[in-house]
């Protein structure tokens, strides 16, 4: 069953992306994960085609294109290549750090910062976790004192996307301990404010490519302006803004699976054994059989998601259960795909080998798969 989701303007945005992946992206995939870094060229590239910032409105100098189905589009293309460090970079772009800055930003914020994120010269990051505090965000230590007309930061996060190249850094401070949920706040730390220093480049299982570090910050001092929103709202700020992070890690989950089971039919389908395809064995039949079926289905709680978030009407619980159900439907059909592969399978020269290893962390960052558990729960169980 094919997906109803796109029109034909989606179609023909698609035929730009393929463009843009096909000349920029494939040719950069090995030296990429080589450097451990994905150059700026690239980002440039793709603001110079138009496929960053979407929704950044005119004023500011984007499309103020709000139909989330186009940054879909661009999800499945990187997905088609396996470019998935490629694809958790400008997702932490456009859905994560740019979604706040929509979100929170003030009018001189805006004309600031939001440019650099439909060109491409801009690059940001969110800071969350922390050596201690991952899932649990109430148990961070990182705090933001007022002092005057600055505010002086000082504390450590990690596991930070694309904490190495960040222009800007969203960062996730205590500003009243005593004030439990209210006393969190958001602040922009900007590339170069003296305090602020990246530590190292982490090595990752997978995702190579995409750059992630600890940072750190000794009594960093910011002006107020960088206050993003209002005071103790950050941890509600939060709440508001994970419905996207999740919806988008579970498309690009259902998009890798889709990508993965394609491989993995074109390999059976060649592939002899005892005068047969392998495919034709029923065992493997089958197991693909279950697996295709599973992810049509999936598909198209995946395609209601980004309707409803489209009308605005996404809740943080269908969030976490698309988030959830694909993330885990990614790591079957992904394991399967190697063990059809047979011995090719755990060669790095396969992309489903690639696959395998870039896809666990899926499970873990925005929010651990248990924490989505968690959040179904408490919904089943209110009154």
């Amino acid at each position: 069953m094919q997906s109803d989701l796109f029109d034909r303007d989606h179609e023909l945005f698609r035929e730009s992306v393929r463009g843009f992946v096909d000349k920029h992206v494939v040719p950069q995939l090995e030296k990429w994960d080589a450097d451990r870094l994905i150059d700026r060229e690239t980002w440039l590239a793709a603001g110079r085609q138009g496929l960053l910032g979407l929704p950044v409105p005119e004023a500011y100098g984007g499309p103020g294109e709000l139909d989330y189905r186009f940054r879909f589009v661009i999800q499945q293309e990187i997905a088609r290549v396996g470019a998935s460090a490629l694809q958790s970079g400008f997702s932490t772009n456009d859905d994560i750090v740019l979604n706040y800055l929509l979100r929170h930003a003030d009018e001189k914020q805006r004309r600031r910062w939001l440019p650099g994120f439909v060109t491409g010269e801009t690059i940001g990051a969110i800071a969350m976790s922390e050596p201690a505090a991952g899932s649990d965000l109430r148990a961070i230590q990182t705090t933001a004192v007022a002092d005057g007309d600055t505010w002086v930061i000082n504390g450590s996060k990690t596991f930070i996307t694309s904490g190495i190249l960040a222009d800007i850094v969203i960062v996730f401070a205590k500003t009243d301990p005593s004030a439990g949920s209210r006393g969190f706040s958001l602040f922009v730390v900007e590339d170069g404010t003296p305090g602020f220093s990246r530590g190292r480049k982490l090595d990752k299982l997978g995702l190579h490519a995409q750059d992630t570090a600890e940072l750190f910050f000794e009594d960093v001092r910011i002006p107020k302006e960088n206050l993003l929103g209002e005071v103790g709202s950050g941890f509600a700020y939060l709440m508001q803004s994970l419905p996207l992070e999740r919806l988008g890690i579970g498309i690009a989950a259902q998009v890798s699976a889709e990508a993965v089971l394609g491989w993995t039919l074109d390999y059976v389908k060649e592939r002899t054994a005892f005068g047969k395809r392998i495919g034709d064995f029923q065992g493997m039949g089958f197991s693909l059989a279950e697996l295709q079926t599973a992810v049509e289905v999936s598909r198209a709680y995946i395609d209601r998601c980004v309707r409803e978030h489209n009308a605005g009407t996404l809740t943080a619980v269908d969030a976490a259960k698309a988030k959830l159900w694909a993330t885990e439907l990614q790591g079957r059909v992904i394991d399967a795909g190697v063990q059809f592969h047979g011995g090719y399978g755990y060669m790095m020269e396969y992309p489903v080998a690639k696959a395998y290893i870039d896809a666990r962390i899926q499970r873990i960052y925005g929010g651990t798969n248990e924490i989505m558990k968690e959040i179904i729960h408490r919904d089943l169980m209110k009154a």
